[in-house]
């Protein structure tokens, strides 16, 4: 049972009980603690008042071997985000399993959900509240400056960005080979800044 986000920017007057909550676990046992909730939700017929759990991610871009591979990496390692309306009885369950430390929060009277404000500066920075990830650049870079070629054939070459192309994670660059100005096509990660 996949649970997803729904209605993360609704109004305050929306159902009042609804609300995130930031859940802290075992450092590496995030996908284990998501799992075992939603096996708790479909099990115990809790759909009423869990309605999604969440690990904050995105995809990012790497260079390994001349090639290029994108991995999920986590946004808050050691933390799940849960929505849900919050009761004792589901705290207790929740924390009771493995690899769950507590609730984020509320110091002695019960955790404190997000803000509204919280939830869109969150979620906003993973990009659509409706997907769990978003690919992003590693890098971003301006036309004019210089770069340093890291990867391919031109490696260790040094040269001006001449344009970029943001689509396509790609730019070109303007690079002295034999003494004339030659512009070639590289990857963001076949580059890193001089500065």
């Amino acid at each position: 049972m996949v649970l997803g986000i729904r209605n993360i920017g609704r109004e305050v007057g929306d159902s009042l009980e609804k609300k995130w909550y930031v859940l802290q676990t075992y450092s590496g046992h995030e996908n284990k603690v998501k799992t075992n909730i939603e096996k708790m939700v479909q099990q115990q017929k809790l759909e009423d008042q869990i309605f999604a759990v969440k690990i904050p991610s995105m995809e990012v871009a790497e260079m390994k071997n001349g090639k290029k591979k994108v991995t999920k990496k986590k946004l808050m390692p050691g933390y799940v985000l849960v929505e849900m309306n919050m009761t004792d009885d589901l705290r207790f369950k929740i924390q009771n399993l493995p690899s769950v430390s507590t609730f984020v929060g509320g110091k002695g009277k019960g955790p404190e959900p997000l803000s509204l404000d919280e939830i869109k500066n969150l979620f906003s920075d993973v990009g659509s509240v409706e997907s769990e990830e978003v690919s992003r650049p590693r890098f971003l870079f301006k036309v004019g400056e210089t770069l340093k070629i890291i990867d391919g054939p031109f490696a260790n070459f040094t040269g001006l960005v001449d344009e970029i192309f943001p689509d396509k994670g790609r730019l070109r660059v303007r690079v002295e080979i034999f003494g004339r100005s030659t512009p070639v096509e590289l990857d963001y990660l076949q580059v890193k800044s001089e500065q």
